[in-house]
């Protein structure tokens, strides 16, 4: 097959391919419009976020057999259009969930601990131990929204604690020995730690506002490894004000756009929440690089080299 290559990946990813009898057009530097124009000559398309792939996309590609995102999630294509196309669809959360498990615990530790705020005090001389007495993790119950497989990797690294932990999933029966599934009422007055391994759709869009907030039983800390569009800022900043979030590890903003390569969809001047949020000592911020390792870039491109050579050899 002739497969086009819109962003670049691990060379292990062309290597395969091309070992398999497949043919790799490169096409990194190519507009999106250069790629649509041209798109009736490929079988298949490996993509990361570098442009939404919509209905126009779908149909000047009629010889499209599959549409591959060296990523964990399909938000950046119109999955319903392109299967009812009869387009095979690749992701490959197999292939940074250790990742981005590994990330959230270190999130977690460092909230827990001020690491952030302390390593900047002592930088600066200053030898504040009282105001960087840490909280342990024994003790408390680590809550994980979106059991999936990086929820379940964050449960599994926690299993080294003595911590209860449980998960919220739209899915029965994802539970294991690692989480144990609740309900949403339960999840809400139990948790100490909220962590969002969800993916971006409809139903997570914005979910964790004021309202979600509210409804919890105590003040928790909160993780979000997952979409920044799922946290509403100005709601969040609220929350740290009023001691309803006690801290937060985010590796995704509200703002960031949709490529993940830049914070702003536009330039524009920054919102008055996310400048509050960038001074605040409690949040632990990352510029979206929880699945993005030395070790997840060669195994995303493993999952995805080996998925689309299993369904065409």
């Amino acid at each position: 097959m002739i497969i086009l290559h819109a962003d670049s990946n691990h060379p292990t990813l062309l290597q395969q391919l091309e070992a398999a009898g497949h043919h790799n057009i490169e096409a990194y530097s190519q507009s999106e419009q250069e790629i649509l124009e041209n798109q009736h000559l490929y079988d298949g398309i490996v993509i990361r976020s570098r442009f939404q792939i919509g209905k126009e996309f779908l149909n000047a590609a009629p010889n499209l057999k599959f549409i591959a995102r060296v990523g964990a999630g399909l938000e950046s294509i119109d999955v319903e259009y392109a299967e009812r196309r009869g387009v095979k669809l690749f992701s490959a959360p197999e292939g940074n969930r250790n990742a981005v498990g590994e990330h959230a615990l270190g999130m977690l530790l460092s909230l827990f601990n001020k690491l952030n705020q302390a390593d900047r005090q002592v930088r600066e001389g200053l030898w504040y131990r009282e105001a960087n007495r840490g909280v342990e993790l024994e003790g408390k119950t680590v809550g994980i929204i979106g059991y999936g497989n990086m929820g379940k990797s964050f449960a599994k690294k926690l299993q080294g604690f003595d911590v209860k932990v449980i998960c919220y999933d739209i899915l029965e029966g994802v539970g294991d020995e690692f989480a144990e599934q609740v309900s949403l009422e339960k999840f809400k007055r139990e948790c100490d730690v909220v962590s969002l391994h969800t993916p971006w759709t409809p139903e997570t869009n914005r979910m964790v506002d004021k309202d979600f907030i509210a409804a919890f039983s105590k003040p928790f800390w909160l993780l979000n490894t997952a979409r920044g569009k799922s946290v509403v800022t100005e709601d969040l900043v609220a929350a740290l004000h009023e001691k309803k979030i006690l801290g937060a590890g985010l590796d995704v903003l509200e703002y960031e756009k949709g490529s993940f390569e830049s914070l702003f969809t536009e330039a524009a001047e920054m919102p008055k929440a996310l400048q509050e949020l960038l001074v605040m000592p409690n949040v632990l911020l990352s510029p979206h690089v929880a699945g993005w390792t030395v070790e997840s870039h060669r195994k995303l491109a493993n999952t995805i080299a080996q998925k689309i050579i299993d369904l065409y050899k």
